[in-house]
């Protein structure tokens, strides 16, 4: 019969071969996270379009499979259509946006230059970007540019990778599902269950607000007057995937185009944003997270910060739906099991 020291150096032993194992597989994702973030843009995709071939197919006589072709065909035709009546306005008007932008952030320059408060302003974002001056901020553009033709190649993988998950989402999950030990795979099939469910419901929600405030946005700036006011529609609208630092971001290039009016502009442009803001923040998503999870804003702004800094843009643009994830997730495999072992030690003996 072992000792209790022997049984107690053997579960040692396993206990750091787990150890060794879990920080093993965690380098070696750390190595691939580009492509693990990639992975679960193809899981977002795939639940938009599992989810619109369901709705299709329960309101027609088509099968799933038909119904999923359907979406995506209908989603090509939709973006040509698109890109064949506003592509060329659009693409005039991000034209005149490059041009429009720096020469504003050159009289916001000169402007800055003459107050010693603007010159400290200036010597710390020159601090952060020492191409700030003169023309800087086209060569920015330019590779901005570079890098979003690079990155043509991860899309069309995104793409065809979501459409394979969306055509067989069962077979994936149950892939996952043989990972795990025996007596945990119900609750991780439900457990993945549930986060597609919430992704779904947030994506709708997502896109619903991203197209209200991109119609609001481009209506409110082509009233005042402002330059390439459809373009910074579309992009305030892209930006409202990313929760309070997108509304941020698309802000400046707005204010930017507004300072070549006048300075009166720029206050009722930033007026327009403040205002819009505050809708979109007290009656469009309250009336939108009815029907889709519910996340804090200072949890979303966190997330946006953490993910960034670990994942860089890729975890900015994927930190929101990550954190769904991952509040599913706590929610099914720590806050409900822990529930439950406390109902059952409650039980009379």
């Amino acid at each position: 019969m072992p000792s209790t020291s022997d049984l107690s150096a053997g579960r040692f032993a396993r206990l750091l071969l787990v150890a060794l194992i879990v920080v093993t597989i965690a380098l070696l994702a750390w190595q691939i996270v580009d492509v693990m973030l990639l992975v679960f843009g193809a899981v977002l995709l795939a639940v938009m379009l599992r989810r619109s071939a369901d709705w299709l197919a329960e309101r027609t006589p088509l099968s799933d499979g038909w119904a999923l072709a359907a979406v995506v065909l209908g989603s090509i035709v939709v973006l040509g259509l698109c890109a064949w009546m506003f592509g060329a306005q659009v693409s005039e008007q991000v034209d005149q946006l490059v041009q429009v932008v720096p020469q504003a952030w050159e009289s916001v320059r000169q402007f800055l230059q003459g107050s010693s408060w603007g010159r400290g302003v200036l010597e710390t974002v020159e601090q952060f970007d020492p191409s700030s001056v003169s023309g800087g901020v086209v060569r920015e553009a330019s590779s901005l540019l570079m890098t979003v033709v690079g990155g043509l190649g991860n899309v069309l993988l995104l793409v065809a990778g979501g459409v394979y998950l969306a055509a067989q989402p069962n077979l994936y999950r149950d892939g996952v599902v043989m990972l795990v030990p025996r007596e945990a795979e119900d609750r991780t099939r439900d457990t993945l269950d549930k986060m597609g469910d919430a992704l779904g419901k947030w994506l709708k929600g997502q896109f619903l607000a991203m197209v209200m405030v991109g119609t609001m946005v481009s209506l409110g700036l082509w009233l005042l007057g402002v330059p390439s006011a459809l373009a910074l529609g579309l992009l305030a609208g892209l930006g409202e995937f990313v929760p309070l630092v997108g509304a941020v971001a698309t802000a400046i290039p707005a204010l930017l185009a507004a300072s070549t009016v006048d300075m009166t502009t720029v206050l009722y442009v930033l007026v327009l944003y403040i205002v819009i803001q505050q809708i979109e923040g007290n009656v469009i998503m309250p009336i939108i997270q009815s029907e889709m999870v519910s996340l804090a804003p200072a949890l979303a702004l966190f997330a946006v910060v953490a993910f960034g800094l670990l994942f860089g843009i890729l975890g900015v643009i994927f930190a929101t739906p990550l954190t769904v994830v991952a509040y599913v997730a706590v929610k099914k495999l720590y806050v409900e099991v822990g529930l439950g072992k406390k109902d059952i030690g409650e039980e009379p003996s």
